[in-house]
């Protein structure tokens, strides 16, 4: 096992997670590759995701929108704006090929919101693409482990 890989590769994945959890959604969308598409499908079995309904499957320009969306304080799922902790663990290489890596890992995220406490938890696999001495996303598929209880309204990002 490489723990310097996976060492980089954590400490990335846990810097998206901040950035994310404390809204510096123009750092985050600064952390993508142009080509780079975040997922988060319905069936948490889906791969095909061209072909069937997502919650989310975002290239650059919608990543921008949705970003956007969560800042202009007009989208009635961000009213009041949530706030969101995650908690990301259980980091695997799946593939490296020296210049991109696959990693799985596992998310708990809770948010609260309107009184109400809410947690989703997730397995999320990322293709990170290397860039100077760190990473860049061109992959990030979130699956809910309990997506089918449907997501109402979420005003961030998984």
């Amino acid at each position: 096992m490489n723990t310097e890989l996976i060492t980089q590769v954590a400490a990335f994945i846990w810097q998206e997670a901040d950035m994310l959890d404390h809204g510096e959604y123009a750092q985050w969308l600064e952390s993508w590759t142009p080509d780079g598409l975040y997922i988060v499908p319905i069936d948490p079995q889906e791969t095909d995701f061209a072909n069937t309904l997502n919650y989310a499957c975002d290239n650059a320009d919608m990543r921008e929108k949705r970003v956007a969306r969560l800042g202009s304080g007009e989208s009635i799922s961000t009213s009041p704006v949530p706030r969101t902790v995650r908690d990301v663990s259980r980091f695997r290489v799946l593939a490296n090929d020296g210049t991109s890596v696959t990693v799985r890992c596992a998310q708990n995220l809770r948010e609260f919101r309107k009184d109400v406490l809410k947690h989703y938890t997730a397995d999320v696999s990322f293709e990170l693409v290397r860039s100077g001495g760190s990473f860049l996303i061109r992959r990030k598929i979130v699956r809910l482990i309990n997506s089918t209880d449907t997501l109402q309204g979420i005003g961030y990002i998984l």
